[in-house]
């Protein structure tokens, strides 16, 4: 007997249709969260490389090396006495005060806004103000805020800053720096 010539032929046909619908759906829908999974993790690996070369590792090695050399020529001046005792004196604080100003200096400070991925972000909310830091991020952020007020509990009022540091504030650290070494006869070295 055909089916075709049964009385349940059609809603056989019908069910066979439907379900090779469905089925072909199915594999229609996996394929696309796969190729979208796959290039979300393509295009993350590429923003990451990308970030670290371009901003990450210059931003960091730079602040890394001002902070050493400031922290050297401060413990050597701490340790000389070949020049004037009032010269040094004042060498010597300006090399503490530079170090101490660095040591404040976070790399989020520094780091400039991804407005690019922020954009992006935004596009694809309902609502512009929901964009909201990863919770890694914001835990951080949290992290870094409680560290200022403790700061700024144990500190008088004019010795530390009401603002975080900015990429101008670590150039002029850095110019202070390129002077105090010139002074001493020494050379910072290059980025």
């Amino acid at each position: 007997m055909d089916l075709d010539d049964s009385p349940w032929g059609e809603n056989v046909k019908s069910v066979q249709d439907s379900e090779w619908s469905k089925l072909s759906s199915d594999f229609v829908n996996a394929g696309y969260r796969e190729g979208i999974t796959a290039g979300k993790e393509g295009a993350l690996q590429e923003g990451f490389d990308e970030g670290f070369a371009q901003t990450g590792a210059p931003l960091g090695r730079n602040l890394g090396m001002l902070r050493g050399f400031s922290s050297a020529l401060a413990s050597f001046l701490a340790s000389t006495s070949a020049q004037e005792h009032t010269e040094r004196d004042q060498l010597l604080n300006e090399a503490r005060t530079i170090s101490s100003a660095l040591s404040d200096v976070r790399f989020s400070d520094i780091d400039p806004p991804d407005t690019q991925a922020m954009e992006h972000a935004k596009e694809h909310m309902e609502d512009a103000e929901d964009v909201v830091a990863s919770e890694e991020l914001q835990e951080k952020r949290d992290m870094e805020s409680l560290e200022d007020l403790m700061d700024r509990m144990g500190a008088t009022p004019s010795a530390k800053q009401a603002n975080r540091p900015t990429p101008e504030d670590v150039a002029q650290l850095e110019q202070r720096l390129h002077t105090l070494a010139q002074t001493l006869g020494l050379t910072l070295p290059s980025r």
